[in-house]
């Protein structure tokens, strides 16, 4: 089936599945069931939280379960008026600031949650959540957005990025993570059904875990990131924390070499100050963006920049939902997203001289890009589209009547 056919079946089905009662059919489905909701933490509001929010939304009944929450105000209205039950760790000196340095004790914190009054148990885990302890008659389904990645394949690099971390107190940092991997695996074997976030991040859990997982993307708020019938500006833009592995630097450098393009670098970090002193005069770094500010500046971009490797990488469907075509690298995530030739191009290395080449090659193409069908293969991502992946998931779980004999 041609592309197009393609998209305009899953865009058919996105809007099938918008004039579904969620919520009556998840009850209908649960019959009774009592449904524990487990997050890792909540600090801030982005993509694991607008996770969490879609499974409050269907299962409004579930109880909710966190490490620790010091979520900022302005977000906790996302939690439908849920507070989360939390741990010992919530109430330890300096742990709004310092909670990644807790990192030894959430082994143990984790698998002293109660949950045993519990039918389901829902993990949404990028670090500790899926650690739970759950019984035979328990079905643990574990949404992973990642196996840890500063505990596998990221070790080296997140030591080298940390402070402080040469010498004696580096060598308890690498027994501390060696153990840490142990446990990780160890209690992959208590998840009966993993859901994973890409094929990607399916491919890690199959390495790191040794178990098969079932792809469901994360929801993209495709009803606010629309397409806009104005005509495009001549910018390109790239959305991203300003943090070495996103490699936005490299960006720069690629356009301080096409003084005829311009660029637009939204985002805060540590690496802000380096970016701004690196900006020619046709980059602009902007710094934070309001949404609708951010919106309205993808829905006007020529195209999406984005060098970094992600295990999914929402803000790259958030810019196809507004018709605006992706230039990435062609690993990870991203390999869900695009399809190169008709939603945006890959390159396929990190360096300023193969983000130069992917742009002058999108040009060539000129019109080759239609702003709909980038709108179309966006709403594979819509958040009606994961819920009935979710439905459709639980379904087969329940009704099969054994949990156990998920795993494989």
């Amino acid at each position: 089936m041609p592309i197009t056919e393609t998209l305009v079946s899953r865009s058919l089905e996105a809007l099938d599945a918008a004039t579904v009662d969620w919520p009556a059919r998840f009850k209908k489905l649960l019959n009774g069931r009592r449904v524990a909701i487990v997050h890792d933490w909540f600090t801030v509001w982005s993509g694991a939280e607008r996770v969490v929010e879609q499974f409050l939304g269907v299962m409004p009944e579930a109880d909710l379960f966190a490490l620790i929450d010091f979520l900022p105000a302005p977000y906790r209205s996302r939690l439908q008026g849920r507070t989360p039950k939390t741990t010992f760790l919530q109430k330890l000196p300096g742990a709004r600031r310092y909670y990644r340095s807790l990192l030894p004790l959430m082994p143990l914190t984790i698998e002293n949650l109660d949950l045993s009054g519990y039918d389901v148990v829902l993990t949404s885990s990028h670090a500790v959540a899926k650690g739970v302890l759950t019984t035979p008659r328990q079905l643990h389904i574990c949404y992973c957005y990642t196996p840890m990645r500063y505990a596998w394949d990221l070790q080296n690099q997140y030591l080298r990025e940390a402070s402080g971390y040469g010498g004696l107190k580096g060598l308890l940092a690498r027994v501390l993570l060696h153990y840490l991997r142990i446990w990780d695996v160890r209690t992959a074997y208590g998840v009966d059904v993993f859901l994973s976030v890409s094929s990607f991040v399916s491919s890690r859990i199959e390495k790191v875990y040794r178990r098969s997982s079932t792809v469901l993307h994360p929801p993209v708020d495709t009803q606010y990131f629309q397409l806009n019938r104005k005509k495009r500006s001549d910018y390109y833009i790239t959305v991203s924390r300003l943090v070495p592995y996103k490699c936005v630097p490299l960006m720069i450098e690629a356009f301080n070499r096409m003084p005829n393009r311009r660029l637009l670098v939204v985002g805060t970090g540590p690496e802000e100050r380096r970016c701004r002193m690196m900006a020619g005069p046709n980059v602009q770094v902007l710094g934070h963006l309001g949404p609708e500010k951010l919106r309205e500046a993808l829905q006007s971009a020529k195209a999406f920049l984005y060098a970094a490797e992600e295990d999914f990488g929402i803000v790259m469907a958030e810019a196809q939902a507004c018709g605006t075509p992706v230039i990435c690298y062609g690993e990870g995530g991203a390999r869900d997203i695009v399809t190169p030739g008709i939603t945006g191009e890959f390159f396929h290395r990190q360096s300023a001289e193969a983000i130069r080449t992917a742009i002058e090659e999108f040009e060539q193409k000129g019109q080759a890009y239609d702003a709909n069908v980038v709108r179309l293969s966006a709403e594979r991502f819509s958040p009606d589209r994961f819920r009935s992946g979710l439905y459709r998931i639980m379904e087969e779980n329940l009704r099969s009547g054994s949990p156990s004999s998920a795993r494989a």
